[in-house]
């Protein structure tokens, strides 16, 4: 292809490209980005390389109103007409990783995709996914919500891009009907590698789908030739995501590396569905931490190194009460944790708590409510999200064995998510409080209060935008020095790691901006942000509204193929006016970073609320 095919290919696509909008317009906005889209794929066509070029470039289901009229509905559940009639066959429709998408299954990938899909890539097996991954069978009595529950985690699942599942009546038969289940596996093979030297290395990879059978093999090796602590490291983690039909998960790991070393192994089940009865989990294991302290803000940084024996066991059984609603459930849970140390720094009986010898017994009582919405463009880059609503509310109570005495233990949690009335988007609050109690004393307590709220999609000249907000609030009764906060990274100020911003209480706020691209280039979509975060910290003796006002403002961009396994690539560009011990007030950053997923409303294991 010469230069001038090159050109008219960029300006048709600037010419024709459209949004890819997911609110509800009217029919005639609809139609006209159809004929948009058709005049560029019909001219484009016209050639052989001209089609493959514009299969290689696009993604129809990302660059039409289709996938949020598909989800939109959706959510009346689709499934409640067949509510009763018997399941007959079950059929497994395997999709190509590049190329089709379970909203558009017509579409073929070009010559490339569908080499890479057939060579490069091992789907999941169908007898994996019968007899694993679903909640239901042949000649069961179809329940909608069970075919609802089992979409969600085939989705939730890491192996599985997207999946959709479809009900066809039976000719002849008013009674029986048949399943067919679209599944989109992701690229299953994922590389970490990274170096500055020789000397200065890291090499990783992971089989998310190991051999087709849905296990996650990782291994990675690094070496830092002059590291005063560990030249080289290394990690292995095998993972079991569904143990036969039980649903119990299953890992493996042996971790030896500069900061931390673990050999566990760890087998769970969480309430899954708002019908999962019972979960649990077991995990035995040993660790050893190096973790760097500071005092004061004014001391040198302090290298701690704690080894210690660790079990953990518990388990939970859900109730439906006589009236309620389907999606509801009381939750009785109990638990015991034990750390045994070896190593550690020196403990009192007023000192250093939070690396006792100890043996906690807990017990919860919670109710909780669950639902869930599809939508797009969240956190994801067009794959279908399950958005959680609902509520919870959470007692947890249990008594500790120390070495320095025994002490009791109460804490209380509630959280709610929901849409807001008329499209204004999405609202969660956490609310938690809890600490130990010995005589009339409280012990290493913790008061928290967590919102997030995102707007609804908005269109923007050939884009589409979310907004985003967080506030966070913490507040630690009567910590020891070396447990404490810090607002940097996530927790509060992004693009910044700085040991000076700790504290015993912080306040934190933070503003996103997204704009979701509609160019996408071998897959790979393009999202731009900006970014405002400002947070209070402070130690015990400063009341938080006489410390400092921490800032950060930003650009920056992320780029990530939905079709794959990789992480979502970051870069960043950070303005910070007054952080301490910086020799600039500009930072550059270029990263990886794990889709966040909403908090979901299953009442888990009884905890300790943790100070972050």
């Amino acid at each position: 292809m010469n230069k001038w095919a090159f050109i008219f290919l960029l300006l048709s696509h600037f010419t024709y490209g459209q949004t890819p909008d997911y609110e509800k317009f009217d029919s005639d906005k609809s139609a006209k980005d159809s004929v948009m889209y058709t005049k560029l794929k019909s001219r484009m066509g016209k050639t052989k390389i001209g089609r493959q070029i514009y299969g290689f470039l696009f993604r129809d289901v990302y660059n039409t109103n289709v996938l949020k009229n598909e989800i939109d509905k959706l959510e009346t559940n689709p499934f409640a007409q067949y509510e009763g009639k018997t399941i007959g066959s079950i059929i497994i429709r395997q999709l190509d990783i590049f190329g089709p998408s379970v909203n558009d299954t017509t579409r073929r990938g070009n010559r490339f995709e569908r080499f890479a899909s057939k060579n490069f890539h091992t789907n999941t097996r169908e007898k994996v996914i019968r007899r694993s991954f679903l909640l239901f069978k042949e000649w069961d009595k179809l329940n909608p919500q069970t075919l609802k529950d089992t979409e969600r985690l085939l989705r939730a699942n890491p192996v599985i891009h997207d999946a959709r599942i479809l009900v066809n009546e039976r000719k002849g038969s008013n009674w029986m009907v048949d399943i067919t289940i679209l599944i989109q596996d992701v690229w299953s093979i994922n590389f970490d590698l990274g170096a500055s030297s020789l000397k200065d290395f890291k090499i990783g990879i992971e089989d998310r789908n190991f051999q087709g059978n849905g296990h996650s093999f990782l291994n990675k090796v690094t070496w830092k030739k002059d590291d005063p602590y560990q030249e080289f490291g290394a990690r292995s983690i095998y993972t079991i995501p569904y143990i036969g039909k039980s649903f119990v998960t299953g890992q493996i790991s042996a971790i030896r590396e500069r900061d931390l070393t673990q050999f566990s192994v760890r087998a769970f089940r969480p309430f899954l569905t708002v019908d999962t009865k019972d979960a649990g989990a077991i995990e035995l294991g040993y660790y050893k931490i190096r973790e760097y302290k500071k005092l004061n803000l004014f001391e040198k940084e302090l290298v701690y190194q704690t080894g210690y024996y660790y079990s953990d066991i518990w388990y939970g059984h859900a109730f439906k009460l006589q009236g309620s609603r389907a999606s509801q459930r009381l939750v009785l849970a109990a638990r015991r944790t034990s750390y045994e140390f070896r190593t550690r720094p020196e403990v009192r009986a007023d000192t250093n708590k939070i690396y006792w010898d100890r043996t906690t017994i807990l017990g919860s009582i919670g109710y909780s409510t669950r639902y869930y919405k599809r939508d797009i463009l969240i956190y994801g880059f067009g794959r279908t999200e399950d958005v959680p609503t609902g509520s919870l509310v959470a007692l947890t109570f249990g008594r500790e064995q120390t070495e320095f005495g025994a002490r009791n233990y109460a804490g209380l949690q509630y959280a709610n998510g929901t849409y807001l009335a008329r499209e204004k988007g999405y609202l969660y609050f956490l609310a938690n409080i809890g600490t130990y109690l010995k005589g009339k004393e409280a012990q290493q307590g913790t008061v928290g209060l967590q919102s997030f709220y995102f707007s609804p999609l908005m269109k923007l000249g050939n884009a589409q935008t979310r907004n985003f907000i967080n506030f966070g609030f913490t507040y630690g009764i009567n910590r020891d020095p070396v447990d404490y906060l810090n607002i940097s990274g996530q927790d509060g100020i992004v693009g910044v790691n700085s040991s000076s911003l700790i504290g015993d209480k912080r306040l934190t706020l933070g503003f996103e901006s997204v704009l979701f691209s509609k160019k996408s280039l071998i897959g790979f979509r393009v999202a731009y942000f900006t970014f405002a975060n400002f947070g209070l910290v402070s130690l015990r003796s400063v009341p938080l509204f006489h410390s400092t006002l921490y800032q950060g403002y930003g650009i920056g961009l992320r780029i990530r193929n939905e079709n794959l396994t990789f992480k979502t690539f970051q870069i960043r560009i950070g303005y910070y006016p007054n952080l301490p011990n910086t020799s600039s007030n500009f930072r550059f950053g270029f990263d990886s970073i794990q889709p966040l997923r909403l908090r979901d409303f299953d009442i888990s294991a009884p905890s300790i609320i943790p100070l972050r």
